[in-house]
């Protein structure tokens, strides 16, 4: 009885994780457990917006500091990832094409690579997929618990920041490509 139960546990975990509709929420225990995405294209409107906390760390590839005001005056996308994750798997290579096509107008990509237990599980992740844009080393999910008031615990999710610094969207779940080019441009397009 308790194999059938694991059995049927496990299942519905990994349909859950495998559909993209769905987010694994990391808790500070490490523990894991799905939440649905959030409805895609909504960008806050500016009046409505918070700043985001500050943050740092090292970033993955070369170990050298990041600070969140390397961000300031430009739109940034927030992306947090594992490679123990299975949407992320997806949505990092199809992250990595749209910072490609934005990377000079004034966006920049940042990863946060989270609750991932050796650094070398994140090189290896970035290695495979190719992955040019950055991403900070966050093992035991600090960034994440300073977003702590938007759902960046659910891996993988993305927070776009407006060139003020402020959140002006968040997803929980993978975001299409699509999604992701017209929420980047409504920001943008603010700057303007």
């Amino acid at each position: 009885m308790r194999a059938a139960a694991v059995a049927l546990l496990a299942g519905a975990l990994l349909t859950g994780c495998t559909t993209g509709a769905d987010a694994v929420d990391v808790n500070n225990g490490g523990e894991f457990r799905f939440v649905e995405a959030t409805p895609s294209g909504e960008v806050i409107p500016p009046d409505e917006r918070a700043a985001a906390p500050e943050f740092s760390g090292t970033l993955v590839e070369t170990g050298d500091p990041f600070a969140s005001d390397q961000l300031d005056g430009q739109v940034g996308l927030l992306n947090f990832w594992g490679s123990w994750c299975a949407p992320c798997r997806v949505e990092t290579p199809e992250f990595d094409e749209v910072w490609d096509e934005y990377s000079d107008a004034g966006v920049q990509f940042l990863g946060i690579n989270v609750k991932e237990t050796d650094r070398q599980f994140a090189l290896a992740f970035i290695d495979r997929f190719e992955i040019g844009f950055p991403s900070l080393y966050d093992p035991r999910g600090e960034v994440a618990l300073a977003f702590r008031d938007y759902p960046a615990n659910a891996i993988p999710s993305t927070i776009v920041l407006d060139q003020q610094g402020r959140v002006a969207a968040v997803y929980t779940g993978a975001v299409t490509q699509e999604d992701l080019r017209r929420t980047l441009d409504l920001v943008l397009a603010e700057g303007a």
